[in-house]
């Protein structure tokens, strides 16, 4: 398993004897920058009508991420709910718009904004119909592909697709249903059934998933400092 590069910087600074008339002072320690949270927003509309939608399975898996690392998704802030906790030493928030799907973006640029959250560090879970039911496929950036969340966080990005996202399938409607009826539907029997097993199951991935996305996002920044085109 890959794990993502730990740097250090030691500074060796050469200095003059010290003599009986300098008296040795010992050398203040460099301030360490604040480390920014790493940003998990789940996609979904909000209230009971809505709940086990397929529509909010973005909501769903960040609950059960909440849930297996002991973060309180409690907060309200920026249009969302709001957790922070920490997923092994990498501090986190997790966050659930409540501004209903289509307007996803005013909340989750209200908070990239706010904390100045890079971009590489935010990652946003939401359901997509061209991916075959409970597959998971996460991409460093993208387009929005149809999907009115995502273009809503973009617009507000200012244009940025430039952000890792999770990508949960729902599958296709069946027959000539309107996919946006279909989005709003609830899983049938068997389907929550596996929803729930892989929900219950990818949290305990979860570590060895972000750490792949730490060492994702720093391939891709070195590629792109070194000229490469991705």
């Amino acid at each position: 398993m890959a794990h993502s590069p730990n740097f250090s910087i030691h500074c060796l600074n050469s200095s003059q004897p010290i003599t009986a008339e300098e008296p040795q002072v010992a050398a203040p320690k460099p301030k360490s920058r604040p480390q920014h949270p790493w940003l998990i927003v789940g996609l979904g509309n909000p209230g009971k009508k809505y709940n086990g939608t397929r529509h909010n399975v973005g909501f769903e898996m960040v609950d059960a991420i909440a849930e297996s690392e002991g973060i309180s998704i409690t907060n309200v802030n920026f249009k969302a709910l709001l957790g922070r906790g920490f997923i092994g030493n990498v501090p986190v928030m997790l966050a659930k718009p409540q501004t209903f799907m289509n307007s996803s973006g005013e909340s989750v640029g209200a908070i990239v904004s706010y904390y100045k959250i890079p971009l590489k560090q935010v990652l946003v879970i939401y359901d997509d119909l061209d991916l075959p039911f409970a597959k998971l496929r996460l991409l460093p950036k993208g387009g929005h592909g149809g999907q009115n969340g995502m273009r809503s966080i973009i617009d507000h990005l200012k244009g940025s697709r430039d952000f890792p996202r999770l990508r949960i399938g729902i599958g296709r409607p069946p027959g000539r249903m309107d996919a946006a009826n279909f989005v709003l539907r609830p899983f049938n029997k068997q389907e929550q059934e596996e929803l729930e097993f892989t929900f219950q199951h990818a949290p305990k991935q979860w570590n060895n998933l972000v750490k792949l996305w730490f060492l994702m996002v720093y391939l891709l920044s070195t590629a792109l400092r070194n000229g490469v085109r991705i």
